[in-house]
């Protein structure tokens, strides 16, 4: 759906805009949306070469970008045997935004698993043929390439699953999710390096800008997937979302139901994993997917008054912290931390007369919460659930740390219970540091210097991260000729607390000496020696 101020003549060659009105937006570009950190000035400068010709099959600068020599080889067949091929979508894309891509989609106009057998019988490589789905791939040096025969597609109701027909290249782009993913350059000898663009995405990847080839309410509602999409890429690329695709997300959310649970966490976790997740967190908010989705990350949304005293907003908090987190780290599941950190927050907040807005043990309640969490979301039930729910368990732990006087023995805990996980907990800490009160963060950091000096310090002098017990429930018993019960665990204890409060070094003579006490404090008398 192309607004009035977007109305161009395209066929053949697109672009061939004679439109003063499309030039004037052209112009105000940069007054109407903030630079952002993708190729801008390269793409503007492309068009704007190409523009004073008033054409933009771009053929030229498009073959610099074809050097690889699988497309000489597609492009000799498909010369060989007349068939028009074409690079389309991601690739393309990602040559204007300056971005490294190793998929490859290859349309042909015609059988796309013929061709693709004829491309790896001449580079002699295997080739992964998928015949319901009508695709074939294979892997060429450092390329991942898909071939697939030009399509229309119809959707029923209940399924996304397309009805798919033969088409023509245009209704190939039609199908594609959006426009800046439908552009596509013939391989064709003929034809080489021409870029075939009928649904503006050049335009829109000037605007920065999401927006889908045909009505986004039949394009949303066909494959809701999108919707997701849509939001992912806006994260991504720092784009928007065009109002109008806005608004069918908007009217679409009940048909994200349709999509297997997986699809969804897939596209969750590249939004998680994008520079900066608030863009997709927030539009995933504001269209009301996150709701469908993720409703426990919807109840931290809200401020509530009791007294005229508030607490702070806990989603927009976590926004902060999961972008914060960001910063310093591209690992997945630090940044699932950040979003769990505070989850329990609504079903532990409490009004104190007096006091004020309370979370008391949001943390002990998040932990426990993030299975349960983890399992709706199909994510991993393994060591990176744990990880994670180590992490919210302990978030406010170094915070404490950072308030108050830093002693050795509540380092040496930490250390103890954070393990190897410690660096990763420290800069969850320093994420959750969101307050405007400038004299307060200098504080916190300065004392979180602190803490991480003394987490230095204790380590290589008492090694207490991964503590290993230096004598054994096996040596209790055999010390004092007892066998396994309930003697052994208080001793066993005991001896933790002491090397954790600093009573003993962490050194097996120091812990057998400590154990013969201890045990002789309950009635036990040694009957062997170690």
């Amino acid at each position: 759906m192309l607004s009035a101020s977007r109305s161009m003549s395209v066929k053949a060659c697109p672009y061939a805009s004679t439109s003063t009105q499309h030039d004037t937006d052209f112009l105000d570009i940069k007054t109407t949306l903030p630079p952002l950190p993708i190729a801008e000035e390269r793409v503007k400068t492309i068009i704007t070469n190409e523009r004073q010709n008033n054409l933009l099959i771009l053929p030229h600068y498009m073959k610099q970008h074809l050097q690889h020599s699988i497309f000489n080889t597609i492009s000799k067949i498909a010369g060989e045997h007349n068939l028009q091929a074409y690079v389309i979508g991601g690739f393309v894309r990602d040559i204007f935004l300056n971005r490294p891509s190793k998929d490859t989609d290859i349309v042909v106009i015609g059988n796309g698993i013929d061709f693709a057998e004829k491309v790896a019988k001449k580079l002699n490589v295997k080739l992964a043929v998928f015949k319901n789905f009508g695709t074939a791939q294979l892997k060429y040096q450092d390329l991942e390439v898909e071939f697939v025969g030009a399509r229309k597609e119809s959707y029923r109701l209940d399924s996304r699953k397309p009805i798919v027909e033969n088409g023509t290249l245009e209704d190939d782009q039609k199908r594609r999710d959006f426009t800046i993913n439908a552009l596509a350059i013939s391989l064709h000898p003929d034809t080489f390096g021409e870029l075939l663009d009928p649904f503006e995405g050049m335009a829109d990847l000037e605007q920065k800008l999401i927006r889908t080839p045909l009505n986004p309410v039949e394009t949303f509602s066909d494959d809701p997937l999108r919707m997701m999409r849509a939001i992912r890429f806006a994260s991504q690329l720092n784009f928007r979302i065009d109002d109008i695709a806005v608004t069918a997300i908007k009217s679409n959310t009940d048909r994200i139901s349709i999509v297997s649970q997986e699809r969804i966490t897939d596209e969750l976790n590249k939004i998680i994993l994008s520079p900066k997740p608030s863009i997709g967190f927030n539009y995933l908010f504001d269209t009301g997917l996150l709701h469908k989705i993720f409703p426990q990350m919807v109840a931290l949304y809200g401020v509530d008054y009791i007294d005229g005293r508030g607490h702070k907003d806990n989603f927009y908090h976590t926004l902060q912290v999961l972008d914060n987190i960001c910063e310093t780290t591209d690992d997945l599941w630090l940044r699932w931390a950040a979003i769990l950190h505070d989850i329990a927050k609504p079903a532990t907040k409490r009004f104190e007369q007096g006091h004020g807005w309370t979370f008391h043990g949001h943390e002990d309640r998040g932990a426990r919460m993030v299975p349960k969490i983890f399992a709706q979301l199909k994510l991993p039930l393994n060591e990176k659930m744990k990880l994670v729910q180590k992490l919210v368990q302990l978030h406010l732990r170094p915070i404490v740390l950072s308030q108050s006087i830093v002693t050795d023995s509540a380092v040496r805990r930490l250390l103890f219970e954070a393990g190897d996980d410690i660096e990763g907990l420290m800069l969850l800490c320093k994420a959750d540091i969101t307050t405007k009160n400038e004299y307060k963060v200098k504080k916190y950091r300065q004392n979180f210097d602190l803490v991480i000096q003394k987490l230095k310090d204790v380590e290589e002098r008492d090694n207490i991260r991964n503590w290993q017990p230096p004598i054994t429930g096996t040596d209790i018993m055999q010390l004092f000729g007892i066998k396994e019960g309930r003697e052994v665990g208080i001793i066993k204890n005991q001896i933790r607390e002491a090397i954790l409060e600093g009573e003993i070094p962490n050194e097996r003579e120091a812990a057998i000496a400590y154990t013969i006490l201890k045990g002789e404090e309950i009635g036990l008398k040694v009957v062997a020696t170690l």
